[in-house]
């Protein structure tokens, strides 16, 4: 590739907290760090949450590219593959500044100037400013810079593509519909559909029949799928009666349920996890811990339980609602008690799995579209032995300011993981928290 054909890459801070390893994203291009980026990800560097890890380890990346040289300078990436990279340092400007134009001298407008820099500097080769800040991609853009978000890892056009696990056939032929119902079990080419990606789910129709089922990856049979009532839970459709499928198949060992909010997800997790109790060492239940505010888990008083308790009260609410399907004679919700005190349920925050080995270990994270790929692959490559991990999550209610509905580890695990043998997903539709829950859904 000529000089003059290879890009030059600006990135910001919010890409390295995304993919440390984004540097080597951009094939045979250029790669421009601006200044500013190296002190911001100096304040990052400390603490336990996977942006900071993200910091550290850019940093001891930057530092071995590095070696003898100077970053001001242009030097070559490992690899024959790659382009060079340099650190901006100092700005060189004519006419446009952007601290001028926005009349803030902060660090978003400063790596605005270190791309008006390299434009200066370059002149002849097409420079990229790349942030998954839409602010900032918003203000580049006002001073004729172009300027694209972080692409790596995101699912293009979730809202017509993403895989949602089931398939709806209507006018399905009646004879096949009956001989499922009789026999509960049917080989595919027999049934007379396309071959289908492993553990899909079907609904076939035929005028006022109707019947659920599963494609077995490993007998190639299309079973009848039952609906169950499960400590106290029972569908109340048939998507969730699908989710349920998947969450008691003892085969399958991941699960994904992606849906808006009173559909149900985290709530059928819990059921199908207590119901399968015996058959695992601990339930693990875990969300992230997003603020939605400025502030921070360190601005709540007391100890640290009660800081974290506002963020996992929603999980305590679902197990709560579980006891309560009870009977007071009934002694479950008493048992329940007892696997709390025994840590048996366990309920925490997701960064308290650091350093954890996940064996034998029901597994579930909800929320969990505010996690990154990376969050999201870190957290299944600790499951060990007889573990089995539900990730639950609405990817269209995304809290993290760096993630959007494509790029969150949710969308980017459905669509990498569809098809696997040991993987299941049910996109879930349909509230069924309450009508006034429903109307906020579809018409707010």
């Amino acid at each position: 590739m000529k000089k003059k054909d290879r890009k030059i890459f600006v990135l910001d801070t919010s890409v390295i907290l995304y993919d440390h390893s984004a540097i080597t994203s951009f094939e045979e291009h250029d790669v421009a760090i601006p200044i500013q980026v190296l002190e911001e990800l100096d304040t990052f560097k400390k603490g336990n949450d996977t942006i900071n890890y993200e910091a550290r380890e850019f940093i001891r990346r930057l530092d071995d590219i590095a070696n003898r040289d100077v970053l001001t300078d242009w030097i070559p990436l490992n690899g024959a593959s790659h382009g060079k990279l340099k650190v901006v340092a100092k700005h060189d400007l004519n006419g446009v500044d952007a601290t001028k134009v926005f009349q803030d001298g902060k660090n978003d407008h400063q790596i605005l100037n270190a791309t008006l820099t390299i434009q200066r500097q370059h002149k002849d080769r097409k420079v990229i400013l790349v942030t998954k800040d839409i602010a900032l991609r918003l203000k580049a853009k006002s001073l004729n810079i172009v300027s694209e978000d972080y692409l790596t890892g995101k699912v293009r056009n979730v809202n017509d593509q993403l895989y949602t696990g089931r398939t709806v056939l209507d006018d399905f032929r009646e004879e096949p519909i009956d001989m499922l119902f009789e026999r509960g079990s049917m080989p595919v080419a027999e049934l007379g559909i396309d071959m289908p990606k492993g553990n899909h789910f079907y609904i076939l129709k035929h005028k006022k029949k109707s019947i659920l089922a599963k494609y077995d990856p490993r007998t190639g049979t299309v079973d009848r799928v039952e609906k169950k009532n499960i400590f106290g839970i029972g569908p109340k459709n048939a998507e969730q009666a699908l989710a349920m499928s998947a969450l008691l198949d003892p085969e399958i060992k991941l699960v994904t349920l992606q849906g808006t909010a009173g559909t149900g997800k985290t709530l059928l997790a819990l059921a199908c996890a207590l119901e399968q109790r015996r058959e695992y060492r601990q339930i693990y239940v875990t969300r992230p811990v997003v603020p939605l505010s400025n502030k921070d888990i360190g601005y709540l008083p007391g100890d640290i339980q009660s800081k974290l308790d506002p963020y996992m009260q929603p999980l305590w609410d679902n197990l709560k609602l579980i006891k309560g399907t009870f009977e007071k004679h009934d002694s479950t919700p008493k048992r329940i008690d007892e696997m709390l005190e025994n840590d048996k349920i366990s309920i925490a925050p997701l960064a308290y799995i650091r350093g954890r080995s996940l064996s034998n270990i029901f597994f579930i994270v909800d929320e969990a579209q505010n996690l990154t790929p990376l969050e999201v692959k870190t957290v299944i490559s600790r499951a060990g032995e007889g573990t089995k991990i539900v990730f639950t999550g609405d990817i269209h209610q995304i809290d993290s300011p760096f993630l959007d509905s494509e790029s969150n580890g949710l969308s980017y695990l459905i669509d990498k993981a569809k098809g696997d043998p040991l993987f299941a997903h049910i996109t879930l539709e349909k509230g069924e928290r309450s009508p006034l829950a429903n109307l906020a859904n579809d018409l707010l």
